[in-house]
């Protein structure tokens, strides 16, 4: 197995796109009176401006204008608050990246791009049309793909180590897949229903008499026709997680072509016939085929943690001043 680091590009263009957001280029440009240029915050020495901040609030600004008005300045704070966070997680990974002596070429990024253009499956004049259509500009892009770049070499170079996924984490984790998925299967079912109202004993006791007789007499030859006398029908696929605990137990001790006991469901008897079982597990897969893909899930998840904790680290040992 491959136990080497993941990167992954995700280009923000794209990633704006899949959220339905459109950028806004208009309702970034200041208006008059408005302050066009201060500092939003310092980090380390090393100021943000606000001109930065509203290039990156650009894009979410339409969405923004599409709220009540009431709310527009909640959401407008809440917006500017959210992407300052952002830039300053992004410059304290700049100024990490620095003393890790990590750079990123423009080759870097033309071969992280065109690693998106072929995942997206667009020929490069359509990929950029993509891009523009979101409100992007080509060097805009290729400049968020570079910070892209840097947050995962730093990620990897720092927090990578801290991660050891063995070869039974992978089993442990494919093993409890496969629990959840056996309980997981699907029926194609028909059943006889007997309606019975209420809690009364007597009635109930009736009913369970008829449906014992009639399950005596059954057959899957005569079943349909005992559906269309009795009441009942094809209910066609059904999942086990969908029904109640006493129909999933009965139908899971089926083999096709068997016909189950009475059985009592809510409002009823049910007397079953089932037709076909696929098993929860077969959409598992063997663990030989999936182990990787378990692997690279557990890497994820991990390095997600590692980042969150190793950004902490990073605040706690910086001097930052918000200024928003």
């Amino acid at each position: 197995m491959n136990l080497g680091p993941k990167v992954q590009i995700l280009a923000l263009g794209l990633a704006l796109a899949a959220s339905g957001v459109r950028a806004d280029q208009e309702a970034a440009v200041p208006q008059q009176g408005e302050v066009i240029e201060r500092v939003v915050a310092v980090v380390n020495g090393d100021p943000l401006l606000l001109s930065e901040l509203r290039t990156r609030a650009a894009p979410f600004l339409a969405r923004v204008m599409q709220a009540p008005e009431m709310q527009r300045m909640q959401l407008m704070q809440q917006l500017y608050g959210d992407l300052l966070t952002q830039l300053i997680d992004e410059r304290l990974l700049e100024q990490e990246a620095r003393k890790l002596s990590i750079s990123i070429t423009s080759v870097d990024v033309e071969r992280a791009i065109q690693n998106v253009q072929r995942q997206s499956g667009l020929k490069d004049a359509e990929f950029w049309e993509a891009v523009r259509g979101q409100g992007f500009q080509p060097e805009q892009y290729k400049a968020d793909v570079r910070r892209q770049l840097v947050r995962l070499k730093v990620i990897n170079q720092k927090v990578r180590s801290r991660i050891n996924i063995t070869e039974d984490d992978v089993r442990r984790r494919y093993e409890d897949q496969l629990r959840v998925a056996r309980k997981s299967a699907t029926f194609n079912v028909s059943h006889i229903f007997m309606a019975v109202e209420g809690d009364s004993v007597t009635k109930l006791a009736a009913a369970r008499t008829t449906a014992d007789e009639l399950k005596a007499k059954l057959t899957p030859e005569n079943f349909e026709e005992a559906m269309r006398e009795h009441g009942g029908g094809d209910l066609g696929w059904v999942s086990q997680g969908d029904l109640p605990e006493s129909l999933a137990s009965t139908l899971v001790s089926l083999e096709p072509g068997q016909i189950s006991e009475p059985v009592r469901g809510p409002g009823g008897l049910h007397i079953f016939l089932l037709k076909e079982r696929k098993e929860g597990e077969s959409s598992i897969g063997n663990y030989e085929t999936v182990k990787q893909t378990i692997f690279s899930e557990l890497l994820d998840k991990a390095m997600a943690r590692q980042e969150a904790a190793f950004l902490e680290e990073l605040r706690k040992q910086s001097l930052i001043s918000r200024r928003l």
